[in-house]
């Protein structure tokens, strides 16, 4: 608050991405006008006028007074950015080489910041106190008496378009000019899912649940704590989350529950909401904007206690936060490929640091570096090696195609997998097949020159989507007709290879013909709550088989899957990635959970050219210590992380020459850097300027830098090619610092 007769200087971060601006600017704070730490307001810079962010009050300046500028006017009368968060802004800003205005619109979604997306109003109706006698001055109208007695029970008032009876609002206007009644706007918040139907039935929770939900219920109490869960599929993750909430709710705490996939989440808000009601709130970017704008409301007032969301949910306003989990903590998707680059698993480890909270990371299959910090002591791990009600993992069935095709069998579904599926929907029992590649086939290809169809825009191949009959690309969005003969040759053996998950799709009702058949992958759920339309009706029971990508592959429930086929498990092990075999891993594991988590044994079918890999042959078994052991023993081999970091510096823009000349400059510094230094020759394995392995997305040349040193004291070399790539200048040319990037491509 401001002292009688002192003037009072606001410190002000303007809302523009630009480095050149990425200070503090001191503003005079006109009298009268009330200011806290936390609010927009709307500032003259130079000729315009710019939204601000106040991050400090003062009574003092060095500020010459003649170059000074007052604010002109408040945007918000609370504040939209919390203390804590404020303080998690400038972590981003500095740990993600990022600027403070950048950072902040991380932390303030843009529903908020725009100003663009206002509350939802809609008329009621309320009595007046003078209504009490209402019935003796209505006596002439039924209507009026009716509409009385309906409204009567709701003091708060209730909106007319909720209020069954014909000619309610002229009643209500009648009754308003008797001084009877107020008609008035009332807000209605935009509820996500609103028609969700969700349950999770309370089980007396098994020795390993109680001992996780023991740890972590002590922790709240006490300094910030990390925890890694490490459960095998259907072990009750949830259950624990779920009773976690519930101590820091009567701790009178929030917490924050993120999720890896949109497809997640609304499983997740059904069984928070059967549990906690209204004290739930989600967000995630499937929202429209005005149930982001309502629900973060809801959130930043107190309202909800417990957010359930993806990715940017963990910069919900949530104030005296108890607790943040991460469920499948594995999953690449928590690390952000928009600037800034941050990774949500490191943020919510600060976030808990500055607010004392507990950290929980959740996964059947923690990321090779999270299971390497827990031994390591950075987190404590709690195990839970059973699943719930003592039921068994599936069985898992490895099938070597390779011995399918000397057979004779030529199809996508190996003789095991067949008479699997027809025995599983002969038996009333559900099927999840996956594949994770969507589209009808990968490419089209001339079978008489060898031509391929490349997107004109990237360096990749189109793929081809039965559907609409068009080839699409799956990076930029590009879209062209299925030509009928080669535009290379002319020759009309132009034809499609490889299998997406359509083609499962198609293959499926020629084999079935009778079964009912729900795809999900970014084609079928596209439109808002697409999603969730499939999920439910799956969940119904009114299809039999789910055929889907990676988004079923994790988290899901569906009680009456037995049977679960993996179409191609080698898919992803050849990848150009130091993470294929992890990924393979995970993926499986993952996919091989959803099978046998009700009443009945589950059983899983996978197919593969590859059988005796281990990341294959592991996940058959759940194996997650044994596959661990191999994994970073190849790393440290081969000098993987996390014995080494892997980075990179991308260049990207319109001019391939430029993109090169700037990667082999940028290559250059850096090698000569190491040079001059003994200490800092030991410490690198690589430096090296090379095309990116897609050299060009969106008619952008991509170029990189990759860098390769050990892990160990490595602070001052990353220090310098951060700073190097933040300051480096070239024509038309974007430069981006990666560290272990999600993906090499």
């Amino acid at each position: 608050m401001r002292r009688s007769g002192c003037q009072t200087y606001a410190q002000i971060i303007v809302d523009i991405l630009n480095e050149q601006v990425d200070k503090v600017f001191t503003y005079a704070v006109p009298e009268g006008m009330e200011l806290t730490s936390g609010m927009r307001v709307l500032v003259p810079f130079g000729p315009r006028r710019v939204v601000g962010m106040v991050i400090g009050l003062t009574e003092e300046t060095d500020v010459p007074r003649e170059r000074l500028r007052s604010v002109l006017s408040a945007l918000d009368d609370m504040p939209v950015v919390l203390p804590e968060l404020m303080q998690l802004a400038a972590y981003l800003r500095t740990a993600c080489h990022s600027t403070m205005a950048a950072a902040l619109r991380c932390i303030l979604p843009y529903q908020v910041r725009s100003g663009r997306v206002r509350p939802l109003s809609r008329l009621a109706v309320r009595l007046t106190q003078e209504a009490e006698t209402a019935l003796g001055r209505c006596a002439r109208s039924k209507k009026q008496q009716e509409l009385i007695e309906r409204i009567a029970p709701w003091p708060e008032g209730v909106r007319i378009g909720h209020i069954e009876m014909e000619g309610a609002l002229q009643a209500a206007r009648a009754l308003e000019k008797k001084g009877l009644a107020e008609v008035f706007p009332m807000e209605v918040r935009r509820t996500p899912y609103a028609n969700l139907e969700g349950e999770l039935d309370a089980y007396a929770l098994t020795d390993a649940q109680q001992a996780a939900v023991a740890r972590i219920r002590d922790s709240l109490d006490g300094e910030m704590q990390s925890f890694l869960l490490h459960g095998v599929t259907g072990s009750g993750k949830t259950e624990v989350y779920l009773h976690a909430v519930r101590e820091c709710l009567l701790r009178g705490k929030g917490a924050i529950l993120l999720v890896p996939e949109i497809s997640l989440t609304p499983q997740m808000v059904g069984w928070f909401r059967a549990r906690f009601g209204d004290h739930a709130a989600v967000l995630h970017s499937g929202l429209s904007q005005g149930e982001k704008y309502d629900e973060w409301r809801r959130v930043r007032e107190g309202e909800a206690r417990v957010v359930i969301g993806a990715r940017s949910a963990v910069f919900a306003p949530v104030e005296s936060l108890g607790l943040i989990i991460l469920d499948e903590e594995h999953e690449q998707t928590y690390q952000s490929e928009t600037h800034p680059c941050y990774d949500a698993r490191e943020v919510a480890r600060e976030r808990c640091r500055l607010q004392r909270a507990t950290l929980v990371l959740g996964s059947a299959t923690p990321s090779i570096d999270t299971y390497a910090r827990t031994l390591r002591g950075h987190n404590v791990l709690l195990e839970m090696r059973q699943r719930v009600a003592g039921r068994p993992l599936p069985e898992v069935e490895i099938v070597d195609m390779r011995q399918e095709i000397i057979l004779g069998n030529r199809s996508m579904f190996s003789r095991a997998l067949h008479a699997a599926i027809e025995e599983t929907l002969l038996a009333g029992q559900q099927v999840v097949l996956f594949h994770n590649r969507r589209g009808h086939s990968s490419f089209v290809k001339c079978r008489a020159c060898g031509y391929t169809v490349h997107c004109p825009h990237c360096d990749v191949t189109m793929t081809y989507h039965a559907v609409d009959d068009t080839l699409k690309c799956h990076y930029c969005g590009a879209e062209m007709a299925l030509p009928r003969a080669c535009p290379q040759c002319a020759s009309p053996y132009i034809r499609k290879f490889g299998v997406g998950t359509q083609q499962v799709e198609e293959k499926l009702k020629q084999e079935f013909p009778a079964v009912t058949v729900v795809r999900m992958d970014i084609d079928t759920t596209k439109g808002k709550d697409e999603m969730v339309k499939l999920l439910t009706s799956f969940r119904k029971g009114e299809a039999q088989v789910l055929i889907g990508t990676q988004m079923i592959a994790k988290g899901h429930d569906f009680p009456n899957v037995t049977l679960v086929g993996v179409i191609a498990a080698d898919m992803t092990l050849n990848l150009p990635d130091y993470r294929s075999e992890e990924r393979t891993f995970q993926l499986l594991t993952q996919v091989e959970g959803r099978a046998g988590r009700g009443v009945h044994p589950g059983r899983v079918i996978v197919q593969t050219y590859e059988p005796e890999h281990y990341a294959i042959a592991m996940a058959a078994t759940q194996d997650y210590r044994a596959f661990y052991e191999q994994e970073i023993m190849r790393r440290r081999r081969r000098l993987y992380p996390p014995y080494t970091i892997m980075m990179r510096i991308l260049f990207s823009g319109k001019e391939a020459s430029d993109v090169r000349a700037a990667a082999e400059l940028m290559e250059m510094e850096i090698n000569d850097w190491f040079t001059r230094d003994k200490r800092r020759r030991d410490q690198v394995i690589q430096v090296h300027a090379m095309e990116a392995p897609l050299g060009r997305i969106r008619d952008e040349y991509r170029y990189q830098v990759f860098i390769k040193m050990y892990a160990k004291g490595s602070e001052e070399a990353l220090d310098y090619i951060e700073g190097a790539a933040e300051g480096a200048q070239a024509k038309a040319v974007r430069i981006e610092a990666e560290i272990n990037p999600a993906s090499f491509m």
